[in-house]
């Protein structure tokens, strides 16, 4: 049992923003996870466009390091799969994705989350960011809306509540 979808506006701002998030990855994480040099004359629009992101606002994505391609193909081919999954379980009311979305947000978060920014605002100068608000507005919801979403499935049966 769950509320209609209807009455759970927090789940359809999930289903558009992890909608959204699936588009993303595909554009932005699979580029990185496969190792593809991001270089302005490439054939594939894919590096295009992530090199023009790169070269403007972040060198630590254009530098390819290994563990920012691992990072990168988790959310490439993992991450998205999941994406899926959740998209179909909110709009069905499954409560049984509850579990997996507290180990998706808390890995993201964790393991996604704090190495990037750490480095983008902390590392060596060739590494961070140069426009740090750019920075945020492309990847602040990918650490804030996991953990809306680690708030929302904080207790058992989420959606037999609102939020």
């Amino acid at each position: 049992m769950s509320l209609p979808l209807r009455q759970r506006p927090i789940d359809i701002f999930f289903l558009c923003i992890f909608s959204v998030f699936i588009v993303t990855c595909i554009i932005s994480d699979s580029v990185e996870g496969l190792g593809l040099d991001q270089v302005a004359n490439s054939s594939n629009i894919l590096v295009q466009w992530n090199y023009w992101y790169a070269s403007n606002f972040d060198p630590l994505y254009q530098s390819h390091p290994v563990w920012l391609r691992f990072i990168s193909g988790t959310s490439a081919f993992i991450y998205v799969g999941f994406y899926v999954i959740l998209i179909i379980s909110l709009a069905k009311g499954w409560n049984r994705i509850q579990l997996p979305s507290v180990i998706y947000a808390t890995m993201i978060i964790s393991l996604t989350g704090i190495p990037i920014f750490g480095v983008e605002f902390f590392g060596s100068a060739a590494e961070r960011t140069p426009n740090p608000l750019v920075f945020l507005a492309f990847n602040l919801p990918y650490i804030l809306v996991p953990a809306l979403l680690l708030i929302r499935m904080r207790s058992p049966w989420p959606f037999l509540r609102k939020f």
